[in-house]
């Protein structure tokens, strides 16, 4: 059996623990590795390292940190394969889907934030005093404590230490503990690019993460995680006065006008609600429709449900395993708690096979405060509800906690533009869900949480502002 260590200041160890965590190959519910279960001390090891190496890597020039992170990127597309096929042992995704639709754009999110690197814009220089001159500098935060979840563990690492490394900081990683291999896997990459202590991986269990996130080291916490976990590290981070960076979920609505083209939106709602097994903060899930083309609308939806092919990595499907059992037995909860002016369409009951399959599944004549509406499934699960008007659109649209992405379907540019405008939701997508670009914030609100991942926004978000004012007659 495979076996996992942390990796800290440019090297494998072992957690000092001894304790390991087995990891399940989500398709056949077997074990295929052990993973360290780290400790305080192991924790503690990675910020000293990474500490250590700030001093130095804070000082490198925009150009070096480009050049470092142009050649990790490189390495990782030159070696895919390797990551592609541990990422699928890890999560059970479908092998095609990995190749074709989460590589090349983290590749390509990493070069980005490598340009990132040489592009901080800020105030000009300037006297707004009579004999001084004031300038802004930009500074990298200082080290970084990042955990990351388990639906995109390849992708979701990316977000956390491009940005962070290219903006001069140092870097400890907690992974999710079901998931650390490609993390993992990215450290030893990375090591031959990277100053050692730069960029460190703890694995471990949910007191792993708590040690990092209350760790006294760190500048800046950065997480993608549940309501839940935000809240603690905030309040964590509260008692430090640290940064912190959240990104916690969400719950996106999908508003379905009825002179939009109902079998193309469809189409592309089932591609965007079930890619991931749904397990996507910004999945197409909660689809709501007006009311004169209801019934027309959840047949279409049920149809697309119906064809999605379900199986293990290597065989031509879509839809690929949930990640874990506890995972499965939380979207089979919500389907067994149905309310009764509820009808399940198609799917609604887990496969009969090893691994954690769950069908590709409508429910209809949901109302707003049920709670397949109100709270995040994270399954592969589409939830249809109807709507009046425009004005009942947006009120239930915006009926939740959660505040992350959303869309809207229609042929009418204004009525899109108002619906836009009123959305609580940090991204707004226009007869389209789910495409994603490194030049583009992904970040919401309410309790979706703070900051911004990709983008300018997401790579400022790691640095921090300093005024320089200098006395012009001395």
């Amino acid at each position: 059996m495979e076996k996992l260590t942390n990796f800290i200041n440019g090297k494998a160890v072992e957690s000092t623990s001894g304790q390991t965590t087995s990891l399940i190959n989500p398709s056949t519910g077997a074990a295929y590795a052990t993973a360290p279960n780290s400790n305080a001390a192991d924790v503690d090891a990675a910020f000293t390292a990474a500490s250590n190496a700030f001093a130095g890597w804070r000082d490198s020039t925009p150009s070096q940190r480009q050049r470092a992170l142009l050649k990790i990127a490189d390495a990782i597309e030159e070696r895919q394969s390797e990551i592609i096929d541990i990422e699928c042992r890890n999560t059970g995704k479908p092998i095609s889907l990995t190749t074709s639709e989460e590589v090349p754009p983290m590749v390509d999110q990493i070069r980005f934030f490598a340009g990132a690197a040489r592009n901080l814009e800020g105030k000009s220089a300037g006297e707004y005093m009579p004999g001084m001159t004031s300038m802004i500098r930009r500074e990298p935060v200082g080290v970084i404590g990042q955990v990351t979840p388990w639906n995109y563990p390849m992708m979701m690492a990316v977000w956390k230490w491009a940005p962070a490394i290219a903006a001069g900081n140092t870097v400890v990683l907690k992974p999710s503990d079901t998931t650390p291999a490609s993390t993992v896997w990215m450290a030893q990459v990375m090591s031959e690019f990277l100053p050692a202590g730069v960029f460190n991986v703890v694995c471990g269990e949910r007191e792993t993460g708590r040690a990092v996130v209350e760790h006294k080291r760190p500048d800046m916490v950065s997480i993608t995680g549940s309501v839940g976990a935000g809240i603690q590290v905030a309040q964590s981070a509260a008692t430090q006065l640290k940064r912190v960076h959240l990104e916690l979920g969400g719950k996106a609505p999908v508003v379905v006008f009825a002179d939009a083209d109902l079998p193309a939106a469809a189409e592309a709602i089932a591609i965007a609600g079930y890619f991931n097994a749904g397990q996507d903060c910004t999945a197409a899930t909660r689809v709501i429709v007006q009311d004169s083309v209801y019934d027309d609308f959840v047949a279409l939806l049920t149809a697309q449900a119906q064809a999605v092919a379900i199986g293990a990595p290597d065989e031509d499907v879509f839809l690929g395993p949930v990640n874990n059992a506890n995972q499965l037995a939380r979207v089979s909860g919500f389907l067994e708690r149905v309310p009764a002016h509820a009808t399940v369409m198609t799917g609604g009951t887990a496969l009969d096979r090893p691994g954690f399959f769950f069908p590709a599944t409508v429910v209809a004549g949901l109302a707003q405060d049920d709670e397949m509406i109100q709270n995040e499934i994270f399954g592969p699960v589409i939830t249809v509800q109807k709507f009046t008007d425009e004005a009942d659109a947006i009120s239930k649209a915006n009926g939740v906690d959660y505040g992350l992405a959303s869309s809207v379907w229609t042929k009418d540019h204004g009525r899109a533009m108002r619906i836009a405008k009123a959305y609580d939701f940090g991204c707004v997508w226009i007869n389209t869900h789910i495409p994603v670009v490194a030049e583009m914030p992904h970040g919401g609100f309410k309790r979706s949480g703070y900051g911004k991942d990709l983008s300018a926004y997401g790579f400022e978000d790691y640095t921090r502002i300093k005024h320089v004012m200098t006395n012009l007659g001395a």
